[in-house]
């Protein structure tokens, strides 16, 4: 019904940056809300940053200043920028779109891209 593909992970030196894009696709009425979360080794999956249709954030303290959520409701796509990053940013990054319809809504994840930062 809904697919969100994830792009822009890889392998970056501590102190780099990358940049995460999400892109909704399919049956889409109205999102709500788009995150991304990420899953560490070993680390139950956390949210990352949160972002509203109307553009208000939220932030994990981890990554506040660092990080920066993005999106284009009219082309259904979220971005994270992700700067100053550390090793402890390595985690596979899920991207999140909440689908919201006439009756309730539902999450749709994507398939999750890796980002891994070390020297």
């Amino acid at each position: 019904q809904v697919q969100l593909v994830e792009s822009g992970g890889g392998l970056v030196q501590p102190g780099g940056s990358l940049r995460l894009s999400c892109a909704a696709s399919g049956s889409i009425f109205s999102i709500g809300t788009m995150g991304w979360y990420r899953q560490a080794p070993g680390k139950q999956r956390e949210l990352v940053a949160a972002i509203t249709r109307l553009g208000l954030t939220n932030y994990a303290d981890s990554v506040k200043g660092r990080f920066t959520i993005s999106r284009d409701n009219a082309k259904n796509t979220a971005d994270l920028q992700m700067n100053s990053l550390k090793p402890e940013d390595t985690a596979v990054y899920y991207c999140n779109a909440y689908m919201v319809v006439g009756g309730g809504g539902a999450d749709y994840w994507g398939q999750g891209t890796q980002v891994t930062v070390s020297s």
